[in-house]
C-alpha cells in the first residue's frame, strides 16, 4: 500500500510539474529523479505517510514539558541578572571586566531562551493545526503542518543546546579568578 501511495504522490507531482513546465521532458526528468533518488526519501515518505489524530497529539506532552523547562531557565537567568545588577550597583562594577563579560553572555542567553520559547509555541500551534486538518479530512495539509511542527520543535531543541553551551561559558567566566 505505501508503494501505491508513493506512486500516486509522484504521479500527482509530475502532473503538477507538467502543467507548470513548457515541455513534458522536464516533468519526466523530475519524476525520474524523485523515483530513483534516495536524497528525496523524505518527500516520498511524506507522500506515503498516513497520520491519525494521535500522531500530532503525541507532541503535546513533550512540548509542554520542554516549555516548562524553558520557563524555569528563564526565571533562573532573571535571578542571576538581578543579582549581577545589584553587584554592579553596589561594588562599582563598571571597572570589573568580568561583570561586562557576564552581562554580554546573559543578554545573548536571554535572546536564545526567547527564541526557544517562540519555536516551541509555534511547534505547538502547528501540531494543533495539523490535528484540525486531520479532523476535517485534509490529510495532505495535515502532513505538512505536522512536519513543520516537528521541524520547529527540532529548532527549539537546537537552540536549547546552544544555550546550554553558552551557560557553561558563563560559568567559566565566573571561575577564571579561582584557577
Amino acid at each position: 500500500m505505501p508503494l501505491q501511495a508513493n506512486a500516486r504522490c509522484v504521479n500527482s507531482f509530475s502532473v503538477k510539474t507538467k502543467s507548470a513546465a513548457k515541455t513534458g521532458n522536464t516533468a519526466n526528468a523530475v519524476k525520474n529523479v524523485l523515483k530513483n533518488s534516495t536524497s528525496h526519501g523524505a518527500f516520498r515518505l511524506l507522500c506515503s505517510m498516513e497520520i491519525s489524530m494521535n500522531t500530532p497529539a503525541l507532541l503535546f506532552p513533550a512540548i509542554s514539558l520542554i516549555m516548562l523547562a524553558y520557563t524555569n531557565r528563564f526565571l533562573a537567568l532573571a535571578n542571576v541578572i538581578r543579582a549581577l545588577h545589584d553587584r554592579y550597583k553596589n561594588h562599582d562594577g563598571s571597572t570589573n571586566p568580568k561583570i561586562h563579560a557576564q552581562i554580554t553572555n546573559l543578554k545573548f542567553r536571554i535572546r536564545l531562551i526567547k527564541n526557544m520559547q517562540i519555536f516551541g509555541v509555534l511547534s505547538f500551534l502547528f501540531a494543533i493545526m495539523s490535528m484540525y486538518e486531520i479532523y476535517v479530512g485534509n490529510q495532505a495539509i495535515a502532513k505538512y503542518l505536522f512536519a513543520t511542527s516537528l521541524i520547529l520543535f527540532v529548532f527549539s531543541l537546537c537552540l536549547s543546546l546552544w544555550e546550554l553551551f553558552k551557560s557553561t561559558e558563563s560559568l567559566k567566566i565566573e571561575l577564571e579568578d579561582v584557577e
